[in-house]
């Protein structure tokens, strides 16, 4: 693996982790707000919940960043030599991009649980 494939891997990652912990944080506030006399603890129902749906979104996410990384360096080196294969190189991409979206749902699951 060269370099140019490291840095688009490293940059998918960051970006990736990047918006799910800002997704994070527009979540937090409202999951926190069921309670506000009790405080957040990974003793208690809420705290693990929220846990759950930090790791379900997170690590897909970086799932998702891996894997979108690599196909896409993959699939940069597959057009140079045949142009004509973009669409069925963009599907490969949009599928390692679903990983993060199935994540993401997962966790709005566990959201709507607390609620």
């Amino acid at each position: 693996m060269n370099w140019r494939t490291k840095l688009a891997i490293a940059l998918t990652v960051t970006v990736t982790v990047l918006s799910v912990v800002a997704t994070g944080l527009l979540w937090i506030p409202s999951a926190a707000a069921v309670e506000p006399s009790a405080p957040i603890s990974f003793d208690s129902g809420l705290g693990l919940g929220l846990l759950a749906a930090a790791l379900a979104t997170g690590l897909s996410a970086l799932g998702a960043g891996y894997a979108v990384g690599t196909v896409g360096a993959a699939a940069v080196g597959a057009l140079t030599e045949k142009p004509e294969l973009l669409g069925r190189l963009l599907i490969l991409i949009g599928l390692a991009e679903g990983i993060a979206i199935y994540g993401l749902l997962i966790s709005i699951l566990i959201f709507n649980r607390l609620a």
